[in-house]
């Protein structure tokens, strides 16, 4: 069987369906599996078990019904018996309406959109829903493929050449960006983590993307205190540098989840969105998530929604006080 398996977006989300696709992959080493993604994003699926391949490609060269069409094609269609669906948008479903038109076996994700549309100002009093870990399972149950989720992180998996020190207890990283302004703790005050746990003796790494989060990063330098923006050679070196770390900080972003996925435990800082929906990293609990129990919080799934107050209360009144006494009572 051999199945291709369909992940675009967004990098965090990708992240989260590495230990579902190795956990099925060393369930079934008869079963080929077929990674389609984001070229940026292939390093993700490097450490798999061999019967894993990924295919990373550029969607700007794919655009509109007639790039669909080409895609479609490119993926040489025939060599598959099955085309999972975990990402269920436009693009996607064009592949599944093609694949089902050649009589192929299709599947798509639910992702329990009036769940989460209902969890939006309840967060205080709604239960948990389902981690999107395991509504990617699901996804590959409905191919008759069950299997437990037996991976633990990447490290056992790490090649020799790769730097496999181990964790440094010293080491913590700090992540302090996300895609949506009521996911980012203020800076000025995330800054002043960094300073508090280097003035403590601690050695802190900052992660960004791109040149202006590059720029931010490099203002905040220090003795104990450096940012490796743009300075690991790509998302690999990234990766290797994660799970060197005793900690990430993050925000409801990328970095923590594939900090988790590399075996470095994640505090996580939640503002307009909510752990409850599903997207805490891989093996982490809710006591490794700061936030505030306020009643309009989540005020949205994705923390693309502007603040009714106009203040991002949810952040604003997080101390770094909290963060700091967070981090020491999760490395002690």
């Amino acid at each position: 069987m051999h199945i291709l398996v369909a992940r675009f977006s967004a990098m965090g989300d990708v992240a989260m369906t590495v230990p579902v696709i190795h956990s099925l992959a060393a369930h079934y080493p008869d079963v080929r599996i077929t990674v389609l993604t984001r070229r940026h994003f292939t390093p993700l699926f490097q450490w798999m078990p061999s019967n894993v391949q990924c295919v990373g490609i550029n969607l700007n060269d794919f655009k509109g019904v007639f790039g669909l069409e080409r895609l479609y094609r490119s993926l040489d269609p025939g060599q598959f018996d099955a085309f999972a669906d975990i990402h269920d948008v436009l693009r996607t479903k064009y592949l599944r309406m093609r694949f089902r038109i050649d009589g192929k076996k299709v599947v798509a994700i639910d992702k329990g959109r009036a769940e989460k549309k209902a969890l939006i100002g309840n967060g205080m009093t709604v239960p948990a829903l389902k981690p999107m870990t395991e509504r990617y399972r699901e996804v590959f149950r409905g191919l008759g493929l069950d299997f437990p989720l037996t991976f633990t992180d990447m490290k056992p998996f790490l090649k020799v050449s790769d730097d496999n020190s181990g964790a440094d207890s010293r080491l913590i990283g700090i992540a302090p960006f996300a895609a949506h302004e009521g996911k980012i703790y203020p800076l000025d005050r995330m800054r002043q983590v960094a300073d508090m746990l280097a003035d403590r003796g601690y050695r802190v790494y900052l992660f960004g993307a791109g040149e202006k989060e590059s720029e931010i990063l490099e203002s905040w330098q220090r003795e104990g205190v450096e940012s490796v923006a743009g300075k690991l050679g790509g998302l690999t070196g990234e990766l290797l540098l994660m799970s060197r770390l005793s900690l990430m900080i993050s925000m409801d972003s990328s970095n923590m989840h594939m900090a988790a996925i590399m075996g470095t435990p994640t505090l996580s800082v939640w503002g307009a969105t909510h752990p409850k929906a599903g997207f805490l990293a891989w093996r982490q609990s809710l006591d490794s998530a700061v936030q505030l129990d306020i009643p309009c919080r989540p005020c949205s799934v994705y923390g693309n929604k502007p603040c009714q107050f106009g203040d991002f209360r949810c952040l604003n009144g997080i101390t770094p006080e909290m963060i700091v006494a967070n981090t020491e009572r999760l490395l002690s």
